[in-house]
């Protein structure tokens, strides 16, 4: 652990939710003879953060079956200062479909924001920028800086290819120069408000997005 890094706090529990559904109605000899179900949600009902399809399933089946769909597009983060922002951006890139998310720097982020979508995606870590841009050399994916700096290209109006590697920073100071240079390119989200720039969260869902909107 980084020295002045604190300790991760304590994996949340699946959230309970007002919505889902409750036990499966019927005797046990009417469940769904079928591998991919949980006897126990089965027994006492599904109130996970998950989509219709995916009630009573178990985990690793959802993960199987996401698996099989995933986008060719790739989530990098910077965890320099144990941004908050990053949970976030994990439950963002699970939403959208992404094939991994990468955490550059600290080992350790705080999960809480994920709302435990990170148990469906998955998660590899990066000692730092240059072992991240090592392996993105390595398998062949451009990487596309996302921040507001000299340079940079209004998101909607760039170049987002099909296969590729979204790289976003901190909260604040954005992305550090390194991780700039290791980009092939730089995009920026156009804005027209005062604020110079928006949360991270909301900048990783916004691109995300935008990829989606071009190529899911």
């Amino acid at each position: 652990m980084h020295p002045s890094e604190p300790a991760e706090p304590a994996e949340p529990a699946e959230p309970e939710l007002a919505v889902g559904v409750g036990p499966w109605p019927g005797s046990q000899d009417s469940w769904p003879d079928d591998a991919r179900y949980d006897r126990d949600l089965l027994a006492d009902g599904d109130r996970r953060n998950v989509i219709d399809r995916y009630r009573y399933w178990t985990m690793d089946a959802i993960v199987a079956d996401l698996d099989e769909h995933r986008h060719p597009f790739h989530v990098a983060i910077e965890n320099w200062q144990h941004d908050m922002n990053i949970g976030s951006i994990v439950r963002s890139a699970n939403a959208f479909g992404a094939a991994e998310v990468h955490i550059i720097g600290r080992r350790r982020w705080n999960r809480r924001g994920a709302m435990v979508t990170d148990r469906y995606q998955h998660v590899r870590h990066h000692e730092d920028v240059a072992d991240f841009a090592a392996w993105a050399h390595d398998a062949g994916i451009p990487v596309i800086a996302v921040d507001n700096v000299p340079g940079s290209v209004p998101v909607d109006r760039a170049d987002l290819p099909e296969r590729c590697v979204l790289l976003f920073g901190q909260e604040g100071p954005g992305l550090s120069p390194d991780a700039v240079a290791a980009a092939s390119a730089v995009v920026e989200i156009t804005q027209y408000g005062s604020t110079r720039s928006i949360n991270a969260s909301a900048a990783a869902a916004v691109v995300m997005y935008e990829w989606c909107r071009r190529w899911a």
